[in-house]
């Protein structure tokens, strides 16, 4: 039992934090593709690694071994030995705690009661911020030392944390109910007759009363003539060892091994999909050693021992064995179920309990221990507070070293002043603490506030609101939603997230032809009274019996001629594919395939297509059930279900299936028909394929097989010719993809790479009304026909689901014979042809056909069959009866016995099923493409569904280059190295145009591979270093900890190009350093927990697999299309809004305190302060906490339609757009300048022409007003666009606010000699002074000119492409003589090549002002708003009437109303065309 033995670290692989990918890849070195991705090691680096090292060797041996006692178990002997007992009196013992297993609980909450404060402390003073307020607030209170009070910074600071540590327990709290909902649940385990749950927990050991669980709903159940009932009790009651009972569709608590099983021979169908992803059920089968256990006294008498493994997070491998009466059995996967599953399609089980709580198999794949997430922005903003300390400490040592002068110059000859000189470290601590306030702790405060009200803002977003569900969008964690509008990479779950696991039958191919089945649609629109004619049930007589002699009569025929096609210009059909909503569908139907069965039924295309049907009805393991009087299936697959469900509505419905026969009625018909199951070959991955072996009514024996094609192809009676036109139609795409690559590489790109959502031109027309030059020649248009709407190919729903046109067929009242003779529709003509019958012809079309369904992301089929003769079956069945009887390698002699008679088959013909998406997903995939979000598909579903689904979801192009790692073939790190070569092949023979759309497959045992270095060399280096260049990654078959393990690299190690030139600070500056793409992780099952634990962002959905990753995520949606809105509209608003936030808050403050810098100089540099205290201190609570907070909550730069409609302006926030050093050092110069201008203004100004009173107080008081008045002027009137009633409301607050505190102010001082002469001022010294209101309005208004006359002159040089020229096309004589040009009326497309430079700009590159200008034109606002609710059709509040008919009226009014010279002039961009990309 060496398995038993590995410890726990060495469990499920490596850990994600044993992903090291800091080594140089010297395999690169000539690889130019990856050439910015080399890494130079440099000593910060290798001590910085150090350092980190250390510090958590420090942390996990003292922090979380002593004091949260959180050890590695060690590794037991020889695994957990596990009695089989009806019930356990005592606990059993766990080895290696050497004490009870662990309780069957689960924990999803970050803290506990014991480890929250201490956990919570560390993290908010692990913040930069809160540590340099600590430090600042500790000596302040030492009394003496302060000039501004002993506790105004320890105790807003204290609350402040106190406020923060109480919304993270608000949260985790949550997060505890939730878990306490999932341990309530119910469950039925095997107890002693009179036996009561021994429920203790702090109420009981207090002696007071329990409250009575409601969450247990089963009752108990007695079993006759037994010592033993079923006994009904909660999840987190199980213990190792219980016998439980599960009933059909129930869930599965813990981990289990069958005891017992109602089906047949022992069989229970498990749902893995909330575990893995994977649809399929999985067959469990109850061990041979535990037959006896089918009653509960067989339980009693068995005495069965386990021994199995220790907990480890492998889904994919379990190792145990099973001993009875001393004969020793193997447990594997086929016996255990884990926790998460899903009991389908059986009655009953019987099962006992092996692992408990965290222990199964889906907590060890789980985070269980999630890090609270901090914001990307925070690093940026604790750079700034680095700076201001800087600054703080470079003004404390400049008034200091001032003090010191001021001293030895003039204090030491005031006789009033000696002996009252001040220690120097007394004043530069005085200093230092008055200074402070330059980094506001108001600044998190109320960033705290600005969050819950865009929490707010999120949550009633209607536009996210599912009305299906009637579920809403939800915030969990509201510290990081500025990081929704930095995302780089989005991690997606398949099942329940892209896809609703809902399987359709859409086409099939059938002798070369292609028919679409849309049955199911129309049944629909039936429903919702969408369609105006009802399909009409057709009666089907047609051969039932597929004849042994059709492949002579059908390949007479030598005259190849080629099939004319139905009209390829139009379809009427329905159905559009996801994958290719471009591509024609087939203008024949299933219906008309029908027709033409009931009116040629002896025609040679008949005879096929009869018994394609008989193909689908009969080969396959449906179960079919009565309930309501309608018949339903019970399928091991989706897929399945599918195939049987369409051959229902093709007219062949199984009506009974056993292990022996399937009974088919036809349509139409009371006739029913029985076919003997002689053999199932089953599906297994290795195979690929299904067969059933049946004898037809007419006792012949048909053998048919239905698998890909890359299994059916080589196994055809004409393998050769089929292997030769397969090349033939392979090559062929290749040429057709390769054109079309050509042809994409050549199309406009955004600066990215990717395909612009729009192309823009613009004209410049700057005339002005009395020009020199006279008035303009062009002609007076008006404005808002220049933006071409109709130009945009944007298709209504209803234009992309046209009404079906229902063709009146032959009266189903007409006989037989009169049908047969009747006349064929023109459509059929195609039909006639003789190359119908030439298996060359059908083998190339079926081809095609195959690739066309597989680029439209549906699943693929081949059917192929032959009759066997008695004798020949005979011999056969010898074989397989020894390999099914076979006590060694049984499975692999099965195989090879099925190999033996799957051959010479003829093929049947091709089917395609559609894994239905979810609403809205491939244009949310695409706008997310378009907004430079690199999408990833992580899934444990098999390799091939995968890659249907990445297709139909559109990760996949038709013309992708793909890429499949696959570690079964051997030698990873060859298959990598060809795959860059390949890479760098294409972008020297290409290096002029776009590199090709790329994606990636790989699956979980290949990533668990890589890190056999021995085997594999540096593949796994190579790996990480080659995704990030790859535009989409599809990772199959992984486990839930690999997939966090992936997330987590990508998280770590996400690569940007490097410049290896060094930068001059100046340069350094304008293009300051990135910060690295963020990453979202998306799913909606308990086993995607820890990938959104592992991301920056976690977005859980209320999907099918449960509600566990909504609970658990940080923002939770109902459908995965919200997610373009969440970030792309809400992600974007949030980090601008942010953005603004904080440079307005640090403006804010440096504009404040800079006067009293300046002040100092008057009074010898000893600390007097230029404001009054009191106001000083309300000044962040009451009058500049609404300028901040309210824009941070309501402000949008941009409208949501603009933003949906243009996902490339995304791209400003992953290239930190919103808050950078350029931005930061540009508003600190405003800041200094503008305190400057204030302080002169009001000092010379003032000062001079007072007449009542020039007093410190007046003066004080008249730069606080001016900062005040300023402040809110200029954040909530100038830089605010999207005014709103609350942003003027706001204004109205704070600017009233402030006069009323004036009045307050001059009446609640008491009388006396004060410093500041503050009693009565305002109404009887400097209030009354016109001087006083003259400084007041020149500083406010001196201040106001400047600002407007700078955004003005930045606006029209933004609105004329002349902002972005940089400093050397300013210094070119061809820029200043087109400028004159455009002065003197020149056009301005011929004024130089300055124009030409602005026109190749892409729209992600536009300013925000230029959008912004773009919004006031109300055609624009129209096509942006048509092209944002692609995807989005029905989201949203309905709209009325009269909102209707008043849009239609403006509009009326708009297009009437003439448009000026003067609109024209302020209104100089004109959109000539806006053409949406493909």
């Amino acid at each position: 039992m060496s398995s038993f033995t590995t410890s726990t670290a060495e469990e499920g692989g490596a850990s994600v934090e044993n992903v090291s990918l800091e080594k140089d890849i010297n395999t690169f070195s000539k690889a130019g593709i990856l050439a910015p991705l080399r890494k130079t090691s440099s000593s910060a680096t290798t001590v910085t690694s150090a350092i980190k090292a250390a510090t958590q060797q420090l942390y996990q041996k003292y922090i979380l071994e002593l004091i949260f006692q959180e050890k590695e178990l060690p590794p037991s002997k020889d695994g957990r030995h596990i009695p089989l007992r009806p019930h356990h009196d005592k606990p059993l013992i766990d080895e290696r705690r050497g004490s009870a297993y662990i309780p069957n609980t689960i924990r999803t909450s970050r803290y506990t009661i014991y480890d929250f404060l201490p956990k919570q402390l560390f993290f908010q003073f692990s913040r930069l911020a809160n540590f340099y307020f600590l430090c600042v607030g500790v000596p302040q209170t030492i009394p003496g030392v302060s000039t501004t009070g002993n506790f105004t910074t320890i105790l807003p600071l204290l609350f402040f944390v106190l406020l923060t540590v109480v919304k993270e327990g608000y949260d985790d709290w949550k997060r505890h109910r939730l878990d306490k909902v999932e341990n309530a649940r119910s469950a039925t385990v095997l107890r002693p007759v009179g036996h009561v749950d021994s429920r203790q927990d702090w109420r009981t050991g207090f002696g007071l009363p329990r409250t009575k669980e409601k969450d247990t709903v089963a009752v108990d159940e007695i079993i006759p003539g037994s010592e033993y009932k079923w006994h009904a009790t909660q999840w987190k009651n199980l213990k190792v060892g219980d016998v439980i009972k599960l009933s059909r569709d129930e869930d599965v608590p813990a981990d289990i091994v069958l005891l017992y099983a109602d089906g047949e021979n022992g069989m229970a169908y498990i749902e893995t999909m909330a575990l893995d992803g994977e649809t399929n059920l999985k067959n469990k089968q109850v061990s041979k050693a535990l037959q006896r256990c089918n009653t509960i006294q067989g339980i009693a008498n068995c005495q069965a021992e386990f021994v199995v493994e220790d907990p480890n997070p492998d889904l994919y491998r379990f190792d145990g064995r099973v001993t009875v009466d001393g004969e020793t059995l193997p447990l594997t996967l086929n016996e255990v179920v884990y926790r998460g599953c899903t009991l389908r399609n059986t009655t009953c089980a019987v099962a006992m309990v092996l692992n408990t709580g965290e222990e199964c198999k889906l907590r060890r794949n789980a985070d269980r221990h999630p890090k609270a997430k901090k914001p990307a922005m925070e690093k940026i903003a604790n750079k700034i507070v680095i700076s201001l300390v800087v600054v703080v400490i470079s003004l404390s040592v400049g008034c200091s070293m001032g003090y010191l002068i001021w001293k030895d110059a003039y204090e030491h000859k005031a006789w009033y002043l000696r002996d009252l000189g001040v220690e120097f470290q007394n004043i530069i601590i005085g200093f230092f603490i008055q200074f402070n306030n330059i980094i506001p702790l108001a600044l998190y405060v109320s960033l705290e506030i600005v969050k819950l009200g865009q929490m707010w803002m999120l949550n009633s977003d209607l536009e996210m609101y599912d009305k299906v569900s009637d579920t809403p969008a939800k915030c969990n964690t509201n510290t990081i939603l500025e990081n929704l509008g930095q995302i780089g990479y989005v991690f997606s779950d398949k099942t329940g997230t892209l896809t609703e696991n809902v399987m359709k039958f859409r086409k099939m191919s059938i002798a070369g032809t292609t028919w679409l089945h849309e049955m199911d649609i129309l049944k629909e629109q039936e429903e919702l009274g969408l369609t105006q004619t009802k399909t009409k049930e057709k009666e089907m007589k047609v051969m039932l019996e597929p004849t042994p002699e059709y492949d002579n009569s059908l390949t007479k025929t030598t005259t190849v001629v080629s099939i004319r096609s139905p009209n390829p210009r139009r379809s009427s059909s329905q159905w559009r594919s996801t994958g290719r909503p471009d591509h024609v569908q087939p203008e024949v139907t299933t219906e008309d395939l029908l027709q033409y069965i009931r009116l040629r039924p002896n025609a040679p295309f008949s005879r096929r297509a009869v018994q394609q049907l008989l193909a689908l009805a009969l080969c396959h393991t449906c179960l079919p059930e009565v309930r309501e009087g309608e018949i339903e299936f019970q399928a091991a697959s989706p897929d399945e279900l599918a195939l049987v469900k369409a051959a229902q509505d093709l007219g062949f419905l199984v009506v009974q299936r056993s292990s022996h026969a399937v009974t088919l009625r036809i349509s139409g018909t009371e006739m029913e028909r029985a076919y003997q199951i002689l053999d199932v070959i089953e599906f297994s991955s290795k195979r690929k394929r299904m067969s059933i072996i049946v004898r037809c009514p007419d006792d012949r024996i048909w053998l048919i097989t239905k698998g890909a094609d890359s299994v059916i192809l080589p196994r055809l009676r004409m393998a050769q010719l089929a292997k030769q036109k397969a090349n033939e139609v392979r090559k062929s795409l290749e040429a057709e993809h390769e054109m079309q690559r050509r042809s994409e590489a050549r199309e406009p790109r955004n600066s990215f790479g990717g395909r612009p959502s729009l192309t823009i031109r613009r004209s410049i027309n700057l005339t002005r009304q009395n020009s020199i030059a006279g008035p303009s020649k062009r002609p007076v248009n008006n404005r808002s026909k220049s933006f071409e709407a109709g130009r945009i190919s944007l298709s209504a729903p209803e234009d992309r689901l046209r009404p079906h046109i229902t063709v009146r067929t032959a009266s189903s009242d007409v006989p037989y014979e009169e049908a047969g003779m009747a006349s064929v529709p023109g459509r059929f003509a195609f039909l006639d042809d003789p190359s119908i019958c030439d298996e060359g012809a059908i083998f190339t079309r079926c081809f095609k056909h195959i690739d066309d369904f597989a680029t439209e992301g549906l699943r693929t089929l081949l059917f192929a069959g032959r009759f066997l003769s008695e004798s020949e079956y005979k011999t056969w069945k010898k074989l397989y009866h020894d390999a099914e009887t076979s006590l060694v390698d049984r499975q692999e002699r099965i195989e090879a016995a099925g190999e033996v008679v799957e051959q010479t088959l003829d093929l049947i013909g091709a089917t395609a099923i559609e894994d239905k998406l979810q609403k809205g997903v491939p244009e949310t995939i695409e706008r997310l493409r378009r907004a430079n979000i690199k999408i990833w598909m992580l899934t444990g579903d098999k390799r091939e569904t995968a890659i249907n689904i990445a297709h139909s979801a559109r990760l996949c192009r038709p013309t992708s280059d793909i890429y499949i790692l696959d570690a079964a073939k051997g030698n990873l790190e060859g298959q990598l190295i060809d795959i860059v070569d390949e890479l760098n092949i294409r972008a020297e023979t290409m290096h002029n145009a776009i590199p090709n759309h790329t994606v990636v497959v790989v699956d979980g045992h290949t990533l668990a591979t890589l890190d056999e270095q021995e085997t594999h060399g540096n593949a796994k280096e190579l790996f990480y270093s080659l995704i990030p260049t790859i535009d989409s990654v599809i990772c199959c078959r992984a486990s839930p900890a690999q997939k966090a393990l992936l997330v987590t690299a990508i998280r770590n190690h996400s690569h940007q190009p490097i410049n290896t030139k060094k930068k001059s600070f100046f340069s350094y500056v304008v293009t300051p350093k990135r910060t690295q793409p963020l990453t979202l992780a998306i799913g909606d099952g308990a086993n995607d927990l820890a990938m959104l634990s592992a991301a920056h962002v976690g977005v859980g959905i209320s999907g099918r697999e449960g509600l566990q990753a909504a609970r658990v995520a940080d923002y939770a949606v109902a459908q995965f299309r919200f997610l373009s809105r969440l970030l792309l509209v809400h992600g974007r608003w949030n980090y601008a809004r942010t953005a603004k936030f904080i440079v307005a808050t640090f403006w804010k403050e440096m504009f404040f305190y800079l006067p009293t810098e300046l002040y100092q100089r008057y009074t010898g540099y000893t600390g007097t302060s230029l404001y009054e205290s009191w106001s000083l201190t309300v000044l962040n609570t009451l009058f500049t906490s609404l300028c901040v907070i309210v824009p941070g909550v309501w402000e949008q730069d941009l409208s949501a339609e603009t933003l949906m409609a243009v996902p490339e302006l995304y791209v400003w926030g992953q290239r930190d757009g919103g808050l950078n050093l350029r931005k930061y050092l540009g508003w600190v110069v405003a800041a200094v300048a503008q305190g400057v201008v204030v302080w002169w203004v009001c000092w010379g100004l003032y000062s001079g022409i007072a007449v009542k009173d020039n007093g410190l107080f007046a003066v004080g008081n008249l730069v606080f007003t001016v900062a005040i008045v300023w402040t809110n002027v200029k954040l909530l009137i100038i830089e605010t666009h999207h005014k709103t009633g609350i942003i003027l409301a706001a204004f109205g607050i704070t600017f009233g606010g402030w006069w009323v505190w004036q009045i307050f102010l001059a009446g609640a001082y008491a009388p006396g000699v004060w410093p500041y002469a503050v009693r009565g001022g305002f109404f009887s010294s400097f209030g009354p002074d016109p001087a006083w209101w003259v400084a007041l309005f020149a500083a406010v208004g001196l201040l106001t000119a400047v600002e407007l006359g700078y955004k003005s002159i930045k606006r029209n040089m933004i609105i004329s492409g002349l902002w972005r020229l940089g400093w050397r096309k300013w210094m070119q004589w061809e820029t200043w003589k087109g400028l004159l040009a455009l002065g003197r009326g020149g056009a301005a497309r011929g004024a130089g090549p300055m124009w030409a430079w602005d026109e190749g700009r892409n729209v992600e590159e536009w300013d925000v002002e230029l959008w912004q200008a773009l919004e006031r034109e109300q055609t624009v606002r129209d096509t942006l708003k048509g092209m944002s609710r692609v995807g989005h059709e029905g989201d949203g509040p309905e709209p009325d009437e009269e909102t209707f008919e008043e849009d239609v009226d403006k509009e009326k009014d708009r297009e009437e109303s003439p448009v000026t010279d003067c609109e024209r002039q302020e209104r100089s961009v004109v959109v000539e065309s806006v053409q949406t990309a493909k």
